[in-house]
């Protein structure tokens, strides 16, 4: 019934979105890359919470924007207006306001050609700024993690970590090199780490990792563009082959010296979602072993090292990840909160600090997405969930004490918020299939909403085809969320070529109730030629449960086809789908999957374009290959039946294959495997590379690439 009520009213706010919509035509150019700036829905930038307070300020046009609560403007300053303080300094005028960050709630830093300066809203002043905001005078710096911003910061160099305090740095490391990585994300970026430095609460103590990749396989990496070519090589852990091993240190910035965390156990474990104690006594460890079916939630002294207890311990027959480190309650440090799978859906868990658990938070048939901190008091957790649909957002509370759960925004779509300090207010950017875009100020406490700003529809000048979110079952009766672009100037009585565009690997969800249901501009490119375009999310895919995702495991391709094949049904059941037309295109995993369509089940899509695909799996990393594949030596059956060097000769139709020179996430050589087997069983097939790009093609070049894809599309289909 929900989602019957859901398409309604799409279908009814489409109706009055398209009355005014214009017959300008995009070109590709544009299509691609305007698609995500000016013919993207609009966004404030910079905006925020300011300093303590519940005032937030934004960027619109060059004017920075300061609000309340109430949604009323306390302040604006346009650039023009801050070029005439800096002219009067005899400063040179800047064309933008550059890394704006409020100091308080009447001072905001900015970037400058001679530095940063300081800007004073009472005053109308500018100040230099006393702050060092990043080692300059260092080259190579990465990974700069502010303790407190221009006074306090660890940052890399080298592969060595080191230290800004008090106006002084401080090398903490020096062994490192190519093979002896520190302070860097490890494990490939894979359960939920991002970076390789961790400041304890109060700033004393910095973890880092240290990653020994000496057991690792190098893996050559080509640069074309020096005469003549040049090698350089990356550590690149592929499934069934030896690993990096990770160790975790405490930095003590007083005696200035290191210890070792003690984690015992295979050198080849994963040691995932590092956090500190309140006190910065202890830190905790979710250590998983190389399997990925087992975790143990380790608590160690930080002073020492020393192996303290294992709070709990986590299995799964097939694989677990945890992806979020505890959450101690705020003012609570006796408790925290803790993400699982365990019953089969992402919910919040409530531990005593000893690993007894209280209770389950949450509760249901849908996921916690993201937590978002605590109320002043600490009494309610607040989180984004798609409680309401899968395809869904929305913000919630829970009580602690009562379990009580509370849906915070109202409107059907997809709500991403912005909360204040105290947990007093939201920021809600709200947008929904039909909705561009809305910003609005919320009160958590009473539920007051003030709009601050509604974009415009972005191709309101251009000429488009309707769009539309809805679902289909696949063999088993599970809703899969599909969207589809119709073409522009429908004519119900004709029959359309149609594109399909997938991914349908884990960690992805491209069907949302989002803007234009999460497609992109250059479907309405393909709109205007005359396709259908049209994206399904099967098995596989995040946001669905465990038992959604995990139906891939140890047959990667298999059950994501069945899928995209009952796809293929529902459009060959439209009387104005051609089903002597149908293309096929995806990245990465979804080059993969458009490369198993072709060969596995050939003759259903007439035409294909496949780009960076993984083509056999034993040459894919550890970290993700062995989680849904297991090892090859384990899973030989699985492997063979998925590696498409076994499939080549079924190709039937055109398939284009795509790849960057430099890509380091699915190298080059599955594509080189899969041109040299075609040769060999004398099947024709286009291939294209990138020079100078890795995994995905960006920059201006992008629009090359999307206009070498469509265009082969409109040529064979």
């Amino acid at each position: 019934m929900y989602m019957k009520k859901l398409i309604l009213t799409f279908a009814l706010l489409f109706g009055l979105n398209h009355l005014q919509s214009q017959n300008k035509t995009l070109t590709i150019q544009e299509a691609v890359l305007k698609g995500r700036t000016t013919l993207a829905p609009k966004r404030l930038q910079n905006i925020g919470f300011i300093a303590e307070g519940n005032k937030l300020a934004y960027i619109e046009k060059n004017q920075l924007m300061v609000v309340g609560t109430d949604g009323k403007t306390t302040y604006s300053l346009s650039s023009v207006g801050l070029n005439k303080v800096l002219a009067a300094g005899s400063l040179d005028t800047v064309s933008a306001f550059e890394g704006l960050k409020w100091k308080s709630e009447t001072e905001f830093y900015f970037k400058h050609k001679k530095g940063e300066y300081l800007y004073s809203t009472d005053k109308n002043s500018v100040t230099a700024s006393t702050r060092k905001t990043a080692p300059a005078d260092i080259e190579n710096v990465e990974n700069v993690e502010d303790f407190k911003e221009g006074e306090q910061y660890a940052f890399v160099q080298n592969n060595n970590v080191y230290v800004f305090l008090n106006g002084e740095t401080n090398q903490v490391t020096k062994d490192g090199s190519y093979e002896i990585v520190n302070g860097k994300s490890v494990h490939r970026d894979e359960f939920g780490i991002h970076k390789g430095l961790y400041w304890s609460p109060k700033g004393n103590f910095l973890a880092y990792y240290r990653m020994d990749q000496t057991d690792v396989t190098d893996y050559p990496i080509i640069d074309w563009t020096t005469y003549p070519a040049s090698n350089k090589n990356i550590k690149y852990p592929m499934a069934g082959n030896k690993s990096h091993y990770v160790t975790l240190w405490v930095y003590d910035l007083k005696k200035k010296s290191s210890v070792m965390i003690k984690t015992e156990g295979p050198k080849e474990q994963y040691l995932t979602n590092i956090a500190w104690s309140p006190d910065e006594t202890k830190i905790y460890i979710d250590i998983v072993n190389r399997e990925q079916n087992q975790s143990k939630l380790n608590e160690y002294n930080a002073q020492n090292g020393d192996f303290i207890k294992t709070l709990f311990e986590e299995k799964d027959e097939k694989y677990i990840e945890p992806l979020n480190p505890m959450l101690f309650v705020k003012n609570n440090p006796k408790q925290f909160i803790w993400q699982s799978r365990r019953d089969g859906y992402m919910h919040f868990y409530l531990y005593n600090v000893d690993g007894s658990l209280v209770k389950q938070l949450t509760k249901g048939a849908w996921e916690v997405k993201a937590e978002n901190g605590f109320d002043k008091k600490g009494e309610n957790l607040f989180f984004h969930a798609n409680e309401q649909s899968p395809v869904n957002q929305d913000f919630y509370s829970v009580n602690l004490k009562t379990g009580k759960m509370t849906r915070l925004t109202k409107d059907n779509g997809f709500h991403t918020v912005l909360l204040s300090k105290d947990g007093d207010y939201f920021i809600d950017n709200f947008t929904s299939c039909y909705v561009p875009r809305e910003y609005r100020v919320v009160s958590t406490a009473n539920g007051k909403s003030n709009t601050i700003y509604k974009a415009e529809n972005p191709l309101k000048d251009y000429k488009t085809g309707k769009w539309s979110l809805f679902t289909i079952k696949n063999s088993e009766g599970t809703d899969l969320y599909c969207r589809l672009f119709k073409p522009a100037d429908f004519d119900s009585t004709k029959k359309y070529p149609v594109l399909v565009y997938l991914y349908n690997g884990p960690h992805s969800q491209m069907v949302t109730n989002s803007w234009m249901a999460g497609g992109e501009v250059w479907y309405q490119y393909m709109a205007e030629k005359g396709y259908v375009v049209f994206t399904l999310d099967g098995r596989g895919t995040s946001h669905r449960g465990k038992a959604f995702e995990q139906a891939i495991h140890r047959q990667v391709g298999t059950k994501e086809m069945e899928d995209q094949l009952k796809g293929v049904e529902y459009l060959k059941s439209l009387p104005y789908v051609d089903a002597n037309r149908l293309g096929v295109h995806g990245w990465s995993y979804g080059g993969f999957m458009t490369t198993s369509l072709m060969t596995r089940y050939p003759g259903v899509f007439k035409v294909a374009a496949a780009g960076g695909p993984v083509i056999d799996w034993s040459y894919y990393e550890i970290m993700y290959g062995e989680r849904y594949m297991d090892m090859p030596q384990e899973n030989k059956e699985g492997y063979d039946k998925n590696n498409l060097l076994n499939h080549v000769d079924k190709l039937k139709g055109k398939l284009l294959m795509i790849h960057g020179a430099q890509d380091d996430v699915v190298v080059w050589q599955h594509s080189i495997m899969y041109q040299k087997k075609a040769v060999d069983k004398g099947v024709q097939l286009d291939y294209y590379v990138y020079p100078g790009h890795m995994h995905n093609v960006l920059g201006k070049d992008r629009a090359h690439l999307m206009e070498k894809i469509c265009n082969y599309f409109l040529d064979n289909l």
